[in-house]
């Protein structure tokens, strides 16, 4: 159903991927992402479509997020990219335009934003009463529960003044069922023209789609309750050393609340931020947070590879997320990425875990002999090669092995060979 439902969306995303772009005509006039005239008269000729249809496909697209527009150019969003191949990036555009639903339908005129407002803030627990009730409701049933929501988020949002109060909560007025009786529906019709839910006979009904998104956000809701750690409103890098000493499991439990309590974007974005920080471990966890976000942090994944820090740890995800084993991921390394990720994995181990566990560490080096590491790892340059040997010339317990260690860390430390 999402697939169909974006159809045609799909269409004017693709058109506009070939058509429009660097170097090429414009996608708008205004830097509004509007389609200027001219590029909506010209996908109409190419679509065999009106320009009035193309116009709202295109807002479609743009709402489901298969197409961005920056500045005067048009690109296709990763869940164009992903169309064909994953009917995950087809379902989460499909979510993405129902909760942009107020924007795909113009709002009646003559009523105060507030009131909108109001409307927008109320549904989910009117689209929740639709969810339980598992079939067709009465619109005059809608409208009660949607005066009631309404009159306790203007309660919510009032101070109790000094002095007695005639009435501890405020009842609605016999006006405003016939001010909010409108803008109900609106909400109906918008939330009809995503494909959530039908209208008719004075009834509605969500459709399997609108039932499934609407239990995906309440399932959401309770995962976010339910964080083991009570790590939801930290910063990705408390979050993340939270979750150091958390098994696996656990640990992606906790990722998994976080990032439902707050928008993908800026979860991907704060994760990123935490990786380029001094603390390998917290580099490491941050990756792993991000398999738990999985194809929309794609692009964002992509883009630091140019960073060296991050370079290693953004070839494995993607290795992963294109399907190869985990067992196997390693092998998209260069010789050198594999050994800057050893050092980097090293320092985490020296830095937060137990000496054994960086002896052990010497048996997941790509190199055959401990001299052949020993002259890789002078060579990557990692900031940290120094403080790994000597922690590891520290712990390990073969005299000569440990006494060619700390040569080692001598010679990186002096600059000599």
């Amino acid at each position: 159903m999402a697939r169909s439902g974006l159809a045609d969306a799909a269409r004017v995303a693709r058109w506009a991927d070939s058509a429009l772009g660097p170097g090429r005509d414009g996608a708008t006039a205004d830097g509004k992402a509007t389609l200027s005239d001219a590029t909506a008269e010209r996908a109409a000729r190419d679509l065999g479509l009106t320009a009035d249809r193309v116009r709202a496909d295109w807002d479609t697209a743009r709402l489901a997020g298969l197409v961005e527009v920056h500045g005067g150019s048009a690109r296709p969003g990763w869940r164009l990219r992903a169309w064909d191949r994953d009917d995950s990036a087809v379902l989460r555009g499909w979510v993405a335009l129902f909760d942009a639903w107020s924007l795909a339908h113009p709002e009646p005129a003559g009523h105060e934003p507030a009131a909108v407002a109001e409307v927008v803030s109320a549904m989910p627990q009117v689209l929740s009463f639709l969810q339980l009730s598992a079939g067709p409701v009465p619109v005059a049933q809608l409208l009660d529960l949607l005066q009631q929501r309404v009159t306790e988020l203007r309660t919510e949002r009032c101070e109790i003044p000094y002095g007695p109060q005639p009435d501890p909560v405020q009842q609605p007025r016999p006006d405003d069922t016939t001010a909010l009786a409108p803008l109900l529906d609106w909400a109906l019709h918008a939330l009809a023209s995503v494909g959530a839910l039908t209208c008719g006979d004075g009834q509605a009904t969500l459709t399997p789609l609108g039932n499934w998104a609407v239990w995906v956000k309440l399932e959401q809701i309770c995962v976010a309750a339910q964080s083991p750690a009570g790590n939801i409103e930290q910063s990705a890098e408390d979050m993340l050393r939270g979750c150091a000493q958390l098994r696996p499991n656990a640990a992606r439990a906790e990722y998994r609340a976080w990032l439902a309590a707050r928008p993908v974007g800026s979860a991907v974005t704060e994760l990123l931020a935490a990786a380029r920080g001094e603390d390998a471990l917290l580099r490491g966890l941050a990756f792993e947070a991000l398999r738990v976000v999985g194809a929309p942090a794609e692009p964002d994944v992509r883009a630091v590879l140019e960073e060296p820090t991050l370079r290693p740890y953004a070839l494995l995800w993607l290795a992963e997320h294109d399907g190869a084993d985990p067992e196997d991921a390693h092998e998209v390394l260069t010789r050198r990425e594999a050994t800057w990720l050893w050092v980097d994995t090293a320092a985490a181990v020296a830095d937060h875990g137990e000496a054994p566990l960086l002896v052990r560490h010497l048996e997941s080096a790509v190199q055959p002999t401990v001299p052949s590491l020993l002259d890789e790892v002078r060579a990557v340059g990692h900031p940290r090669t120094v403080q790994v040997l000597v922690a590891l010339a520290a712990a390990h317990p073969d005299p000569a092995l440990a006494k060619a260690v700390r040569r080692a860390a001598f010679q990186v430390h002096t600059g000599g060979s």
